[in-house]
């Protein structure tokens, strides 16, 4: 039996080359923006039922440490303080305590490799699940500061000035919570430092800076939620300086992408390993 070419058959099909012309090409790379949306969505809708209610347990504390505050300071720029401080610990709560909470165990789950198989930027899930922390902060910002206005007999004129602080301030807070549940190497140090920093904002943001040793204040000028608290303090006056509540707005957003660009790096390097 005699074995023909196929090639040299009548009709015969040709072999099909197996060498390849170039390497594939490769699709467009995922922008920022509409990964950042993308997982500010996923993000939202999978922590609103787990989240919802310690965001009650955040506002009832503002407003329970906010009614303590009451009996010991009567008014004035110490009450100032206090109702500006409660209201700034709702989003320091969320986004210190929560935030690297999560991350922390989603480090040690292996929820990183999840992330880490989309196509989207490293600075898309952290921005993201940030953003969709702090989103839940609105309300009961909100709330504790109506409360402690009313409770301390403070005018409600500049409460839109939160609608700047709680984004910026968030932004601050949630780069550091993210940042230290990437960083810590076990979930439960990363549950501990978030404890920690919101224990820093609720001590140093709540109490009047005039009663502080100077030690104390330096450490207070250290945290980033502290320009969010004086911004919003300096607008019960009759005259604010609008000035300085941009620096301290400013402040909050410079620290905000300081932090955020630290925990990028982080989960960039957490996500390889």
């Amino acid at each position: 039996m005699s074995v023909v070419p196929a090639e040299v058959l009548p009709g015969g099909s040709r072999a099909v080359p197996e060498t390849v012309s170039g390497p594939a090409e490769l699709g467009p790379r995922a922008r920022l923006w509409p990964s950042l949306v993308a997982v500010y969505r996923a993000q939202l809708s999978r922590a609103r039922v787990a989240r919802i209610p310690l965001l009650f347990v955040a506002t009832f504390q503002s407003i329970g440490i906010a009614v303590m505050m009451r009996g010991v300071v009567e008014g004035g720029d110490e009450a100032q303080s206090v109702v500006a401080g409660s209201s700034v610990l709702v989003v320091a709560y969320v986004a210190l305590n929560l935030l690297s909470q999560y991350f922390g165990q989603l480090r040690a789950s292996g929820g990183l490799d999840h992330y880490a198989t989309l196509p989207v930027p490293p600075a898309a899930v952290v921005l993201g699940a940030a953003a969709a922390y702090a989103s839940f902060t609105v309300p009961g910002t909100l709330v504790t500061a109506v409360f402690g206005c009313v409770l301390f007999g403070l005018p409600l004129t500049n409460l839109w000035v939160l609608l700047a602080v709680i984004p910026l301030a968030g932004a601050a807070l949630a780069g550091l919570g993210a940042a230290c549940g990437l960083l810590a190497p076990r979930p439960e140090l990363a549950t501990l430092l978030g404890q920690l920093g919101m224990s820093a904002a609720l001590l140093l943001g709540v109490l009047p800076a005039g009663r502080m040793p100077e030690v104390i204040r330096l450490a207070r000028d250290l945290l980033p939620s502290t320009y969010g608290v004086e911004a919003y303090a300096r607008t019960f006056g009759p005259d604010p300086d609008w000035a300085l509540v941009l620096v301290d707005l400013g402040v909050c957003a410079g620290v905000g992408v300081v932090s955020l660009a630290v925990a990028t790096r982080a989960y960039r390097r957490a996500a390889v390993r």
